[in-house]
């Protein structure tokens, strides 16, 4: 199947790396200047990628929320909740964004980013309201639901659609700001839990103020273009050229006629070979191309690491979890786990693009098996019983040291994986980015689902420690797997990021083209 996957027409490696630094492509023997990147950017690109991410801020406000929600229900679903039925309101969230995460890839090709962002409003109003009105088990569990769909559908479009607007030398912090905005509703969740924990049924005010934001973006959303990819691929050139010019208002008009070409000759090389083949056809070519595959591997495993490293038992039983070690204000305590989830997220939008991806996950992902590691040897000098009862009521050094080690924990995941792993989108090839993307996403639910259904039954039956040290393992697990297979493609345009993997998994490849690309860019201010 290699044959089958459209390629840059360079005839050796050195000619490649001599292109991508002139960002210059040829396609079909013609070379196609791409000379608009480097040209300013207005803020017309940072204030839409600013409104669609709040789709992100909804996915971090409906998911952080339930942490509060549960250590505040009460008997108003009709009786007071078991653990299994806590976990079962909670990662019924994961399984409905899993849904809709797929059907929102499956379409997104079709109809258009923006209709997935559209449905995913209507879906978080949907599910807030049965949330807020709820009586029973039953009813909660399908407003969680509902909401899940909505956050499975923007967590998978608006990446993608941010990456396909960005120019490339921004893309990472571009993508970075959806998830400031899911760090940011996480942390006004946490608030907002805190300030209704003293009044009477406060939670179904918690979930029903999560339908006003998604008003708020259904409303600014016709003021965004499609993306220009989509507009160019679906033959609305007009419309694409309109999109570029907000893009880089200072561009001229041969360079963005320049990058439609470029545009053009990418997307009819990708759609000459998937014209007239199957759905399952094109699925097949993330797992038999072995370039694609590498890709797909890639994001995957570092979307894995940030949901399988423990982040997430955080966000859902904060509350739950800072109650059982002996804090008096539990939802109060998880104000402070949110805000520095919020705070750390401008760290890596501030060197992504500088330093990379690669080198921020190095030493973000080492930090967070360290403090793991450091939190589950607290655990050992706190007293909690084989049902996670609380057995003290006020707070011990060990407790102590378990908040200051979540702090960095969260810190070094905020810093690193928690954005990064949303970055993954620029590694997969224009004919199967869509349904790549869809995988990534999936991914992310798919781990996300196996957390938060089995973190209390793992304190529970391995012991907090346990549960710790297994998370902690995870995370020095894909510390490894950076070390090994995680290619640096920071500043190289989209066009261009899929020859990397057509070199194994592209390290030493990727390496040496940023060595080449920042050699070249300092002759360049020398020759200045």
């Amino acid at each position: 199947m290699e044959e089958s996957k459209p390629e840059l027409t360079k005839s050796s490696i050195d000619d490649e790396t001599n292109s991508i630094k002139h960002q210059e492509y040829a396609f079909s023997g013609e070379e196609i200047d791409d000379s608009i990147e480097a040209t300013a950017t207005g803020k017309t690109v940072w204030l839409i990628a600013c409104t669609v991410s709040m789709g992100g801020f909804l996915f971090g406000y409906d998911t952080g929320v339930i942490s509060a929600v549960l250590v505040n229900l009460g008997t108003d679903l009709g009786k007071k909740l078991s653990s299994s039925e806590q976990e079962l309101i909670t990662s019924i969230t994961s399984g409905g964004a899993l849904v809709g995460a797929v059907i929102a890839g499956l379409t997104s090709d079709k109809y258009g980013r923006k209709l997935g962002i559209y449905l995913g409003c209507f879906l978080f109003t949907a599910g807030a309201v049965i949330q807020a009105a709820s009586f029973s088990l039953a009813q909660m569990t399908v407003g969680r639901f509902v909401i899940g769909l909505g956050v499975g559908s923007t967590a998978m479009i608006i990446p993608l659609y941010i990456g396909e607007m960005a120019p490339a030398r921004s893309r990472g912090r571009l993508i970075v700001f959806d998830n400031l905005f899911v760090a940011g509703g996480q942390l006004v969740s946490y608030a907002i839990g805190a300030g209704f924990t003293e009044v009477s049924h406060g939670w179904r005010y918690m979930v029903g103020i999560g339908a006003a934001p998604a008003i708020a973006l259904a409303a600014m959303m016709p003021w965004c273009p499609e993306s220009p990819r989509q507009l160019i691929s679906h033959g609305k050139i007009t419309d694409g050229r309109k999109t570029l010019g907000r893009i880089w208002p200072n561009a001229s008009p041969e360079q963005v006629t320049s990058k439609i070409k470029l545009i053009q000759r990418s997307i009819e090389e990708s759609v000459s070979c998937v014209s007239d083949k199957t759905l399952w056809w094109q699925i097949k070519q993330l797992f038999t191309v072995p370039a694609n595959l590498r890709a797909l591997t890639t994001a995957c495993a570092v979307m894995a690491i940030s949901q399988l490293g423990g982040f997430n038992t955080l966000m859902y039983y904060s509350s739950t979890l800072f109650g059982m070690v002996g804090f008096n204000k539990p939802v109060a305590v998880s104000i402070v786990v949110g805000a520095t989830n919020f705070l750390f997220g401008f760290v890596n939008f501030a060197f992504i693009d500088r330093y990379g991806r690669r080198v921020v996950l190095l030493i973000t992902v080492l930090g967070m098996s360290l403090s793991l590691v450091i939190a589950a040897i607290a655990f050992h000098w706190i007293s909690v019983t084989h049902d996670l009862a609380v057995q003290i009521h006020s707070i011990n050094w060990a407790g102590v040291v378990l908040l200051v080690m979540i702090i960095i924990y969260v810190a070094f995941f905020a810093a690193g994986v928690a954005p990064i792993a949303w970055v993954g989108t620029e590694l997969l090839p224009l004919e199967v980015r869509a349904l790549g993307t869809m995988m990534n996403t999936v991914t992310c639910w798919a781990c996300n689902i196996i957390i938060s259904s089995t973190f209390l039954s793992m304190m529970k039956s391995w012991t907090p420690s346990g549960a710790f040290a297994f998370y902690a393992c995870i995370c020095l697990a894909g510390w490894v797997f950076v070390i090994f297979c995680y290619a640096e493609v920071h500043n190289m345009n989209l066009e261009s990021v899929r020859s990397v993997y057509d070199h194994g998994f592209g390290v030493k490849y990727a390496k040496r083209l940023q060595r080449e690309i920042r050699e070249d860019r300092v002759a360049e201010r020398s020759q200045a």
